[in-house]
């Protein structure tokens, strides 16, 4: 094979742009597909009638940061607000559930998808080179899951996924960052902008910012720079992002409700004596009359925390169960939404279910692969990743377990997929009579060698 024509293939295979038009083509013929099956009304009303989609309504008629039932309620501290606020600014143009909203909203989430591979190929670039970096872009634009939610659910899933993925570039490039401690001070707000803004629309992401803040602050100490004035402005501001949110919240509540009210109730629909494995959704007040009679009587404060003492109380006292129901969240979130995914994968006649299931429990076993390929390696970069598929989804695994709660952490998921995919090309590209194969080298690696190859001898 002629070295041009290779040299053209290879890239081709290695164009962000490539990649991003292939994950836009993607998601836009979903789309397609999606609304020409299914009536216009209903695409218009049904994925709005959850609470993201009724808190935007009452946003967009005047009537405030309310209703999440689809009925007057009063004010509300479900979710945080940026995603809410969007929502109701795509209503206010395009008219509360129309079909051009849905359109408009669905074409949001695509672009987010979409979007999620640029920060994805640079952070795979900085760990592992162009390759790695390709490898993890392509796999999050073919990602099914990537391609079904941003149509199927009116969520700030997708939004968050590029959030997410952006954390993680900012995160790297943050520690390998040799510029001038201005600049650094300078780079810190903006990561603090960066974290501030994510959590405005997902609060669950909180729970990953001690780890990849500490991990950042104890690299800048092994590189003896100073942390402590960069990493207090960070937080600083986190803070006044989040600030107005919760003074919102005082004066509605009279009460601390710092970014959301949702957890009691999500712990108590996650453990109770009628819980099941698989989240029906009886005893949410969006469905359940008298659980919604019992939110309005009591006020959403006073009733979220009923909720999670009974959810405590019951966890306590039913050990067994509780363990049980904690391993079936873990299988769900990370099968793509079962906790039986092999007598699913066998039971059903849908090969796009299949298909779907598949490349969950791929992802999900070169998720762990990856994470113990790091470690091994001595990656300096193992923390921050794994950090990701470890801390995050137990929030979950103790609450509920939906398919597009994982979606915002899919990207690392996809760049540790890659990296077990690399791994395993290596080993079987080799020939068996060599010596093991070296760990790949990291961008500012490969660049201090090369700079160490070029510095004139010295006598």
């Amino acid at each position: 094979m002629p070295r041009a024509f290779t040299n053209a293939i290879r890239a081709a295979a290695t164009s962000l742009w490539l990649i991003l038009l292939v994950a836009l083509f993607l998601r836009l013929a979903y789309m397609w597909q999606f609304q020409s099956i299914h009536p216009r009304q209903g695409v218009s009303v049904i994925p709005f009638l959850f609470e993201s989609g009724n808190i935007a309504h009452s946003l967009s008629t005047g009537h405030g940061f309310s209703s999440p039932f689809r009925v007057d309620t009063g004010p509300t501290a479900w979710m945080t607000p940026l995603f809410p606020l969007l929502l109701a600014g795509i209503f206010r143009i395009f008219g509360a559930y129309t079909f051009h909203a849905w359109a408009a909203t669905v074409l949001l989430n695509i672009s987010g998808c979409a979007l999620a591979c640029i920060p994805i190929y640079f952070a795979g670039k900085r760990i592992g080179g162009i390759a790695l970096a390709a490898g993890a872009a392509w796999l999050w634009a073919i990602f099914p899951n990537a391609i079904l939610m941003p149509v199927e659910s009116m969520w700030d899933a997708c939004i968050s996924a590029l959030l997410v993925a952006t954390i993680l570039w900012a995160t790297l490039a943050l520690e390998g960052s040799e510029s001038a401690e201005s600049q650094r001070l300078r780079n810190w707000c903006a990561y603090g902008l960066l974290w501030g803004i994510a959590l405005m629309f997902n609060a669950t992401l909180a729970a990953l910012f001690p780890f990849l803040a500490g991990w950042l602050v104890y690299r800048a100490h092994q590189h003896n720079r100073a942390w402590l004035k960069n990493a207090a402005a960070a937080i600083a501001i986190i803070i006044l992002c989040c600030v107005p949110w919760t003074i919102r919240n005082y004066r509605v509540f009279h009460q601390f409700v710092p970014l959301r009210s949702v957890l009691g109730l999500q712990l108590w629909l996650g453990n109770n004596d009628q819980t099941q494995d698989i989240f029906r959704g009886d005893l949410h007040p969006i469905y359940n009359a008298a659980e919604r009679e019992k939110y309005v009587a009591l006020g959403e404060i006073a009733y979220m925390q009923q909720k999670k003492q009974e959810a405590i109380a019951y966890m306590f006292s039913h050990p067994a169960r509780e363990f049980h129901l904690v391993l079936y969240r873990a299988i769900s979130i990370w099968s793509g939404g079962t906790p039986y995914p092999l007598v699913d994968f066998l039971g059903t006649p849908s090969l796009r279910f299949r298909t779907v299931l598949a490349f969950n429990i791929v992802a999900a076993l070169g998720t762990l692969c990856g994470m113990i390929i790091l470690f091994h390696e001595r990656s300096p970069f193992a923390i921050p990743i794994a950090a990701f598929p470890l801390i995050y989804p137990w929030a979950y695994y103790l609450t509920l377990a939906l398919p597009r709660y994982r979606l915002p952490i899919d990207p690392i998921v996809m760049l540790l997929l890659a990296i077990s995919i690399q791994r395993l090309a290596q080993r079987l590209s080799r020939p068996k009579s060599s010596a093991a194969p070296q760990p790949a080298q990291s961008e500012p690696e490969a660049r201090r060698k090369r700079k160490k190859s070029r510095a004139p001898a010295t006598r």
